[in-house]
């Protein structure tokens, strides 16, 4: 309805720039169409996790403000310390302050590195797809199936599915911030629901979203070292790399979705056996993710080569 009206294009249009993928304008506009379906739905069906889908709903207000308007980083990060603050203090799980306080910050850490993350087209929605598929499955496969957190991970991975209609390249439109903050948020606040309920491990929403997870935390790591400023945009992550250095767009995310696919299989298996093996398999998977970052690097670093002999050729 929104593209058909032209609304889409007054609410909030991405015009790209020297650091974006895309090369016309693309409303963002994905998150009216996710999460209103998330928040509704919650809602009428999913009583007990009444809390997270108004806390979802509250972050992806804000962030819509930000793609209309745009907001001071420290206002953006001020409704993301709440929205978590108030979801920790209400709902504490079992563990000590201080744990509660890492979990906390490795939440806002998902809700930033989500919105990272959303920098080409089908890449964040396919991850929320094939991680919130994952969670319901989960929440289902425990011994005592918690129905509520599966009825509400298998309604975002459907709304997304909607959103992916319109985002695999060449998108119609992107997600926003509202969808994409949002979104992140979701992944840490189920995945802290979840552990909370003894429904699975702390390294299970990890492992899930491991590869978002590694790609984000290494390049911020990266750019923390050069002494930059972490949070401007920029074309440093290892899906960008893949596509500025020739690989069609279409075939990168192809090639996420395998390994996002195959850690969510994983993870979901893990579950059943015994906690030496899981953390093995979780550590394996790390180790995985580590060899595949290193094949891309070394892509890079040709690619860079062949640039400047190019370079030096033409001069």
């Amino acid at each position: 309805m929104l593209l058909r009206s032209g609304l889409a294009w007054r609410l909030a249009t991405d015009v790209p720039n020297e650091r974006s993928l895309h090369v016309r304008p693309t409303p963002r506009v994905g998150g009216w169409g996710a999460v209103p379906v998330i928040v509704v739905m919650a809602l009428a069906l999913v009583q007990s996790l009444w809390a997270v889908a108004l806390l979802a709903a509250f972050l992806s207000a804000v962030s819509q403000i930000d793609d209309r308007r745009g907001l001071p980083a420290r206002v953006r990060f001020a409704a993301h310390l709440i929205a978590v603050t108030v979801l920790v203090v209400a709902y504490p799980a079992p563990a000590p302050g201080w744990g509660l306080a890492i979990v906390a910050f490795l939440m806002l850490w998902l809700i930033n590195l989500y919105n990272f993350m959303d920098g080409a087209d089908g890449l964040a929605g396919g991850m929320a797809l094939f991680g919130f598929s994952g969670y319901a499955v989960a929440a289902l496969h425990n011994v005592h199936p918690m129905t509520e957190l599966a009825s509400l991970s298998a309604i975002t991975a459907g709304a997304v599915a909607g959103f992916l209609v319109f985002n695999i390249h060449p998108a119609r439109i992107f997600l926003g911030d509202a969808g994409s903050i949002t979104l992140g948020f979701l992944a840490g606040a189920l995945g802290y629901w979840g552990w909370r309920a003894d429904v699975w491990p702390i390294w299970f929403p990890a492992m899930v979203f491991a590869p978002f997870i590694a790609d984000a935390s290494i390049t911020l790591a990266r750019r923390l070292l050069r002494g930059e400023k972490f949070w401007q945009a920029h074309r440093q992550h290892y899906y960008q790399r893949m596509v500025r250095s020739g690989l069609a767009q279409s075939r990168t995310v192809g090639a996420w979705y395998i390994v996002m696919a195959a850690g969510v299989v994983l993870a979901v298996f893990a579950l059943d056996r015994p906690v030496a093996i899981q953390w093995a398999i979780a550590i394996g998977w790390v180790l995985i993710l580590t060899m595949l970052g290193v094949m891309i690097d070394l892509r890079w670093r040709r690619f860079e080569s062949s640039q400047s002999n190019q370079s030096e050729v033409r001069r």
